[in-house]
């Protein structure tokens, strides 16, 4: 039970510096636009955001994966 209080308290703590950092979280993407897209998912305190990103697999141009966290637009403190 200490362990599940614990999880609780350190998920709500992980959600408020969310809401206030104003970052997101890496929940999934995908290639779309012929492989030349690269479509990323962000879980943040406010819901689920899309970020679009040119894609190549050298990284010369675009970027090779999704960034693991990513700053949203909107933030509480602003």
């Amino acid at each position: 039970m200490k362990l599940f209080i614990r999880a609780i308290v350190l998920l709500a703590v992980i959600w408020i510096a969310m809401l206030f950092t104003g970052y997101g979280v890496l929940a999934g993407s995908n290639k779309n636009a012929a492989g030349l897209g690269l479509q990323c998912s962000y879980l943040t305190a406010r819901g689920l955001i899309t970020a679009q990103y040119l894609h190549t697999d050298s990284g010369v141009i675009g970027v090779t994966d999704c960034p693991l966290l990513k700053k949203s637009g909107e933030v509480i403190d602003n």
